[in-house]
């Protein structure tokens, strides 16, 4: 079962961000009362009675033509409408309807998806009677809310989640590797999901974006299924590269959230570009296996150091991220893709490897003991005691420790190359976590 997308629209200063914030129960978003603040997209997890969802807060592009400006916000809400399971659209009672928030709203409305009208900003019921006027907007049902202070947001969330299954917690978890098959428009992620079932599942052409849905398929390799998921494609309109930008990781977000390992495709004659280390970080942030596959391989002209040059270029780039494997393939011709597989296979025994905790503490408080935090600010020894691993999807590792706030990023690093020198979790993220001993 797919975990529910919930996009936030808006012209910019409606709220959105404080929307988000106050859903996901943290401050992620910046807010502030300048309008077009998010310039990047912010995302997270959210729950309501027992439902879960994705929830995106689109931002506010603000760019210096008024006629730019209402082509922006059109794109997004086009976007949101094509992406979303439900739409939160968000206008402002103490501005009233603007011109921006009909044209939302038409396009909402001629739409087939579900939307709820959000007025947001009333604080009080003293703004109550302003709410009446978006009912201009040719919308029946309209939910005053204040994002700010949380105030009657309950029967907002109960209609927006109406549609969503519950979790299921008896439910037993789906085993088979899931992997996300990441990367920019037109390296050729369909190809390589085509080259390995052995037919076009994907469309594949040299127009970037080609691909417009999401696809599951299911890879029987070796008497195990594999699920495939390759990212849809964005196609670019016309319109505002930044715009574009910002859309264009939602499906790629989707994709990694349902997966257990990300293989991030890079085209071989471009190299590793800013975009591309957005996608690790993504990865990364969710704590997904990673690898690196650099497509196209077959075009380049090589060497004998041409393999080992190009990787530690990448790995320069991607600099503490350096743990993710790099691997050389061509979908076209099938070169070492079935190699891939096997690295994601072995990717994710690591993820779910576990390290018994008197191993742990034999191998590392020894080197610890060598090399010691350094000493507090008053001069006190800080003491690294007992160490041990939780969680159930990722490696998470708990240092108990006589000053937990005191170790630093660097020493916590330190820390992490210790656990990789010593018991390897290749291409898999960790959780280091310092407690009170």
């Amino acid at each position: 079962m797919k975990t529910p997308f919930v996009v936030i629209v808006g012209r910019p200063n409606v709220g959105k961000s404080t929307l988000f914030n106050r859903l996901i129960g943290k401050r992620d978003a910046i807010v502030h009362d300048k309008s077009g603040v998010t310039r990047d997209r912010n995302y997270g997890s959210a729950d309501w009675a027992g439902k879960e969802f994705q929830i995106i807060d689109t931002g506010g592009y603000v760019p210096n033509s008024k006629d730019l400006f209402e082509t922006a916000i059109r794109e997004q809400v086009e976007i949101a409408i094509l992406e979303a399971d439900v739409i939160l659209f968000v206008v402002d009672v103490r501005t009233g309807v603007n011109p921006v928030d009909i044209q939302i709203a038409k396009l909402l409305r001629s739409s087939d998806k579900k939307f709820l009208l959000v007025v947001n900003k009333v604080d009080s019921e003293g703004f109550e009677p302003s709410v009446a006027e978006f009912y201009r907007l040719g919308i029946n049902k309209i939910y005053s809310i204040s994002a700010l202070a949380g105030r009657k947001l309950g029967d907002m969330l109960d209609d927006l989640t109406a549609d969503f299954t519950p979790i299921d917690l008896d439910k037993p978890d789906d085993e088979r590797l899931k992997i996300a098959i990441v990367g920019r428009p037109n390296v050729g992620k369909s190809s390589l999901t085509n080259s390995l079932l052995g037919y076009d599942r994907s469309i594949v052409t040299d127009i970037p974006g080609t691909t417009r849905d999401s696809l599951d398929s299911i890879l029987k390799y070796y008497g195990q299924e594999i699920i495939l998921i390759d990212t849809a494609g964005l196609r670019k309109k016309k319109r505002i590269d930044e715009s574009i930008e910002f859309f264009s990781t939602i499906r790629t977000l989707k994709t990694i959230g349902e997966s257990d390992v990300v293989v991030l495709m890079i085209d071989a004659q471009t190299g590793l570009e800013k975009q591309d280390q957005k996608i690790i970080d993504e990865a990364v942030r969710w704590r997904k296996g990673l690898i690196i596959a650099v497509n196209k391989w077959d075009l380049i002209e090589k060497d004998n150091s041409s393999t080992k040059l190009y990787e530690d270029d990448i790995l320069d780039k991607i600099g503490s991220i350096d743990y993710a494997p790099v691997i050389f393939i061509s979908a076209l011709t099938k070169q070492r893709i079935f190699k891939l597989v096997d690295l994601c296979l072995s990717v994710n025994e690591e993820r779910r490897k576990k390290i018994p905790t008197n191993q742990l503490n034999e191998v590392l408080l020894s080197e610890i003991e060598r090399v010691p935090p350094p000493a507090t600010g008053t001069g006190r020894e800080v003491k690294i005691k007992y160490i041990t691993q939780v969680g159930d999807h990722y490696p998470v590792f708990l240092f108990f420790s006589n000053y937990p706030k005191n170790i630093p990023e660097h020493y916590r690093r330190f820390l992490e190359k210790l656990i990789r020198k010593n018991f390897g979790f290749k291409g898999v993220p960790m959780t280091l976590s310092f407690k009170n001993k």
